[in-house]
């Protein structure tokens, strides 16, 4: 195996060490495919190999999944993901069981905030591209996610669903009336901001 055969998979700098077993300063080597541009370093001690090296592009959702684990990706990259929000999102964000976080990498800023172990799982899928997959919140879980980590949100009436959805985020709401209500009522009987979520879930209901 060698380094075009890798594909977009981030690999620990052992790992790409170890493709070239006859050399005894495994490092040193590292370092000089990361010198040469062959290879990217999103932290110490972790890699992923360019685009030009292997003929595929990066996958940033793939990247968020192992720069910081576990985690899944969330809020607004998750809804800019399914084409739900109109604006681009310029930081990768994501939630993560483990202390908050934030990471500059060449390759863009990823920002983790931290969920309760009990909301961890619900409504995460996992989306598989060819020969990877990543994890990635359902729209519903994302919406809750955001709502829950966006200290100004107070969603106490359904006309602050309809205010927030079309001026803050820009969701339309039919796409909101599409989601499944049952990962709300999930989210809401385990996760942070219930009483925002079981507006939305009695919005859908009108």
């Amino acid at each position: 195996m060698d380094l075009a055969t890798i594909g977009n998979i981030p690999l620990t700098t052992a790992s790409v060490a170890s493709l070239f077993p006859d050399l005894k300063a495994g490092n040193q080597k590292v370092r000089g495919l990361e010198l040469s541009g062959k290879i990217i370093r999103l932290k110490k001690g972790l890699y992923v190999v360019a685009p030009s090296v292997t003929g595929v592009a990066l996958s940033t959702e793939l990247i968020a999944n192992h720069l910081y684990s576990p985690s899944y990706v969330s809020m607004s990259s998750a809804l800019r993901y399914y084409g739900l929000i109109p604006e681009a999102v310029y930081t990768m964000q994501s939630m993560t069981v483990k202390h908050s976080r934030s990471f500059e990498t060449p390759l863009g800023r990823y920002e983790y905030r931290q969920v309760d172990r009990e909301v961890f799982h619900i409504g995460v899928t996992s989306i598989s591209r060819g020969n990877y997959s990543f994890l990635i919140a359902s729209p519903e879980k994302a919406l809750c996610d955001l709502i829950a980590c966006s200290p100004k949100v107070n969603l106490r009436y359904l006309t602050d669903v309809d205010r927030y959805m079309e001026e803050d985020i820009r969701l339309d709401t039919e796409d909101l009336r599409n989601m499944d209500a049952g990962i709300f009522r999930q989210y809401a009987e385990a996760g942070k901001k219930a009483g925002s979520i079981n507006t939305i879930i009695n919005y859908l209901k009108k």
